[in-house]
């Protein structure tokens, strides 16, 4: 599931912060907003074994 949040693809060349909106577009400069944060989850997560394990032994 991606994030709402969007962030301005070209807030380092345009703004001296990066600039947040739930729009398609930034709402300074017009230009493209892009997802703030990557996914989750990923398949290929090194560390989700133990992760999923220690959530067993919690719930025991």
């Amino acid at each position: 599931m991606k994030s709402d949040i969007r962030v301005c693809a070209d807030w380092e060349r345009e703004h001296d912060r990066p600039v947040y909106t739930l729009a398609s577009t930034c709402p300074d400069c017009g230009g493209e907003a892009v997802n703030s944060a990557p996914a989750p989850f990923s398949p290929e997560d090194s560390y989700g074994e133990y992760r999923r394990s220690l959530k067993r032994r919690r719930r025991e």
